[in-house]
């Protein structure tokens, strides 16, 4: 396998599983009832092959471990995600954001909105890390890939959190809608340069890696890594930038639900004069 090919794949399975997921979280919104807990459920296999990928490909030096390693992470988290987006795994609150809330108040119910999801990340990274350790693992794409993306996603929600000029709800399935009232609208926060300059960083050191590496195993593995940063650091840049991405997935999604109409009372007598 190439490099480009590398890059085309990640791109790829970037852009297929975020469709993939909001397909099936958009579907199971739409019926409603259990059906989140169903799709969740559906997924665990998505879940165990992920597992069983990262365990098996810890000793692989190849390239085709590096591949099988960079998708066994992206499996692990997609189904963590999928359980997230379909309000199975979130946190204890779910609730609106009150107006007038003092902002230390804002910051711990924001919290609770997503605290069980977090922490399973975090569980899930800290278990990689120390399996890989443990095994004397020579293959750490799968880890690393997971670290990239948890990092990613702690900048992008504390990003959303104290403000960015951009912000698409338009994706939030009903059990997440709650979520909105967290985020703020506002030219840009602090942490938003640290945030690209960091990820900028991250690309520009794993591209150097991936230059200096001895084995294709390597070079494949670098190279997945590079590309899966940079399409982190563009989508902190749409927090910002008007770019259109919900156009990359809005044409696979069904359709929306459409409201029930409201029943008009009509002023007057029975016959409606």
């Amino acid at each position: 396998m190439s490099i480009w090919s590398a890059a085309l794949l990640a791109l790829f399975v970037w852009w297929f599983s975020t469709g993939a997921i909001l397909w099936v979280v958009k579907v199971a919104d739409r019926k409603g009832g259990s059906a989140g807990w169903l799709a969740t459920l559906w997924g665990l296999p998505m879940l165990a092959l992920g597992v069983y990928g990262f365990l098996s490909t810890l000793g692989d030096m190849s390239a085709q471990g590096a591949v099988l390693a960079f998708l066994s992470a992206l499996a692990i988290w997609g189904w963590i995600e999928l359980a997230f987006l379909t309000g199975v795994i979130t946190g204890p609150n779910n609730y609106p954001l009150p107006p007038n809330t003092p902002e230390w108040e804002r910051f711990i119910r924001a919290w609770g909105t997503l605290a069980y999801h977090e922490m399973l990340l975090v569980f899930t990274l800290i278990s990689m890390f120390l399996v890989e350790w443990n095994m004397m693992a020579g293959n750490k794409f799968a880890t690393w890939t997971f670290a990239v993306l948890f990092f990613a996603r702690i900048s992008a929600k504390l990003n959303l959190f104290w403000g960015v000029p951009r912000i698409n709800v338009d994706f939030l399935p009903t059990a997440l809608a709650h979520l909105a009232t967290y985020f703020r609208i506002r030219p840009l926060n602090w942490l938003f340069p640290i945030s690209v300059s960091a990820l900028t960083f991250a690309t520009a050191c794993w591209l150097e890696r991936m230059h200096g590496a001895e084995t294709q195993g390597q070079i494949i593995g670098f190279a997945l890594l590079s590309v899966i940063t940079a399409l982190a650091l563009l989508e902190h840049w749409v927090m910002v930038l008007p770019i259109p991405d919900e156009k990359l997935w809005r044409w696979m999604l069904p359709a929306p639900k459409q409201p029930t109409p409201k029943a008009t009372t009509l002023k007057g007598g029975h016959h409606g004069l």
